[in-house]
């Protein structure tokens, strides 16, 4: 649910997105809640996997471990460009967690609160 890391840093990471009509988060036309909590997740894990490849690492897997406050401002559709942000606010063993914003060009989409467990890649 990621095309393209924008950006990866130990505090942030960026992606953009195209949504396509054969997506399995898509219904009638629009790309639905589940569908932007991958997006989030799937940002997360886009930046800590560059961060662990430019480290000569092994990249780890991982889950959603919880997700709160999660607001939905409008549902994008079939061909939107997402540009989705996240910033890490806490780290704890494994546990990540992060504030994730999903863009549609300026206009929020929709943001939480995530935490991810990570799978150690080593």
């Amino acid at each position: 649910m990621a095309d393209h890391l924008l950006y990866a840093d130990e505090a942030k990471a960026a992606t953009n997105f195209t949504i396509r009509a054969d997506n399995v988060f898509v219904e009638n036309g629009e790309f639905v809640a589940a569908g932007l909590l991958e997006n989030i997740a799937q940002t997360v894990a886009a930046g800590a996997g560059y961060k662990e490849w430019i480290e000569g690492k092994a990249v780890s897997g991982g889950y959603i471990a919880s997700v709160r406050n999660f607001e939905i401002f409008f549902l994008p559709k079939v061909n939107d460009l997402l540009t989705t942000e996240v910033a890490v606010t806490g780290k704890l063993f494994t546990v990540t967690a992060i504030n994730g914003k999903v863009f549609l060009n300026d206009e929020l989409v929709a943001q939480c609160e995530m935490k991810i467990f990570a799978n150690s890649g080593e």
